[in-house]
């Protein structure tokens, strides 16, 4: 193994590099992201979540479903409702983190105007 940048931390297994590559690949869609946001903050029904996320009940279950399949979300039953949480609180918090840092900058960015249409772009942050 070699040497990382500076640190002196070993770079990790290519199969730990794959693993972290598609957990942020199932994360990648604005859809997906929200969905774990909103289940950070507490469990959740498929309809609390397409209401809170603005998305059809069957585009939010099929998000769900491969978010479980990830790992990164489970489901129990209560009754007759399928219950949503999160089930890698390490993936709530780098969400928490990117999410929270982000909007942190935003909000404090000294940019007037910025939308959907005109976000803050990761270089004009710094990153």
């Amino acid at each position: 193994m070699s040497t990382g940048f500076g640190g002196g931390f070993q770079d990790p297994p290519a199969e730990v590099l794959a693993e972290a590559a598609a957990a942020f690949g199932l994360l990648a869609t604005p859809a997906r992201l929200h969905i774990v946001w909103a289940l950070a903050q507490g469990e959740s029904d498929v309809t609390g979540l397409a209401e809170r996320v603005g998305g059809t009940l069957p585009s939010v279950s099929q998000h769900l479903m491969k978010l479980k399949l990830a790992g990164l979300v489970r489901s129990r039953r209560e009754g007759r409702r399928q219950v949503y949480l999160v089930d890698d609180p390490d993936v709530v918090t780098v969400a928490r983190l990117m999410v929270g840092q982000l909007a942190e900058r935003a909000g404090t960015s000294g940019h007037p105007g910025r939308s959907a249409r005109n976000p803050v772009r990761l270089r004009e942050l710094g990153a």
